[in-house]
């Protein structure tokens, strides 16, 4: 499994971490503009430092950049500077850069190691862990790519100082959602210090980090490939999620809003089933209160659509099976499972309904 390394400043040290890896000190990095922009030079000048070599690769900051072509343009530019199977791949920003460069890494030379650095709470908290990396097609986001697990995962929270609060709303998402599924403890944590750790205040923001980034780990080591459906748990609210993501072409909600709202959804669903209390569910509802997002978000990108369209939307999700929906409900707050059969559309879009008034 990758070692996660939650500290500051988290790069000081990466050549020991790397010897200590067996990683040559030849790597490509992978920034997006913005990310290049904030922290780049800081890392360049600690690489040189430390005696790296180098090549630098920067790509626009947008989901669309999880493609075939830009796929193409970066191995262009690699082979272009001799970069070989010696080499690794330093992934630096949030989710599209750790998707994007986790698949080039996996596909390079059939693979050569990648480390992941994690810019966004979203990315710290989830998608830079765990080894699934993929880029996105026409028909659906996150379709095509690999299990490859990075080498290594750094972890500096004071990065997220850069972010804006939209940002940290939308990690803060995935930190709830390990509270849901595996530790309701956590949960009741992530309650009590909401305030602190949106405001990036420590020991708050670095405890949910780690504990978050602890509590994914031990779910992908359990389960790296799905065949038992305990990682499939990490996807509680993103049936939903998707839905809604896919309604917005992708652009105009963030993954963690929309998984927060799909998360609202799942809580209700868990109700109506029966496997969590009406007292659960309030508390839950009362936890994903607390998050603000942009005015007019959550009317314009959910409210706005017939529950029918969000259920014809969500079908288009990858983490269907035989064209049936999964979805991952609560047995208890702290404790998720993978409901395997399939549900009645008329239940789904009464969840989706009273998620509506909730909000």
């Amino acid at each position: 499994m990758s070692e996660i390394i939650v500290s500051t400043p988290v790069t000081e040290d990466i050549a020991v971490l790397f010897d200590k890896h067996g990683l040559a000190r030849k790597t490509v990095l992978l920034f997006d503009e913005n990310t290049r922009k904030l922290i780049g030079n800081q890392i360049l000048d600690s690489l040189d430092r430390q005696g790296f070599i180098w090549k630098e690769l920067v790509i626009p900051a947008r989901e669309t950049s999880k493609s075939f072509r830009t796929a193409m343009k970066l191995y262009t530019e690699m082979i272009e500077a001799h970069v070989d199977r010696g080499w690794n791949l330093l992934a630096v920003g949030g989710g599209v850069v750790g998707d994007l460069g986790g698949f080039v890494a996996a596909s390079y030379y059939r693979g050569i190691p990648v480390i992941q650095l994690p810019t966004t709470l979203l990315a710290m908290t989830d998608s830079a862990i765990g080894g699934k990396v993929a880029i996105n097609h026409p028909l659906g986001k996150n379709l095509i790519g690999f299990f490859h697990m990075p080498q290594l995962v750094l972890i500096d929270p004071a990065w997220l100082n850069t972010l804006p609060d939209r940002e940290i709303y939308a990690g803060m998402a995935e930190v709830v959602k390990y509270g849901f599924i595996a530790d309701r403890q956590f949960l009741s944590y992530l309650d009590e210090h909401f305030d602190e750790i949106v405001a990036v205040k420590d020991p708050y923001v670095t405890y949910a980090i780690r504990t978050s980034a602890m509590i994914k780990a031990d779910v992908v080591e359990k389960d790296f490939k799905e065949e038992s459906g305990l990682r499939a748990t990490l996807n509680f609210g993103h049936t939903f999620g998707h839905g809604l993501e896919k309604l917005a072409d992708y652009r105009h909600i963030r993954h963690g809003e929309a998984v927060a709202l799909g998360m609202v959804c799942a809580l209700i669903l868990s109700e109506m089933l029966g496997t969590i209390t009406e007292e659960e569910l309030q508390q839950g509802l009362n936890v994903l209160s607390r998050f603000k997002f942009r005015k007019g978000l959550v009317e314009k990108h959910f409210k706005v659509h017939p529950a029918q369209k969000i259920l014809e939307s969500m079908h288009s999700d990858k983490k269907k099976v035989d064209s049936a929906l999964r979805f991952v409900l609560l047995d208890g707050l702290g404790k998720a499972f993978l409901h395997r059969e399939t549900l009645d559309d008329e239940l789904i879009t009464g969840a989706i309904e009273k998620a509506k008034t909730f909000c």
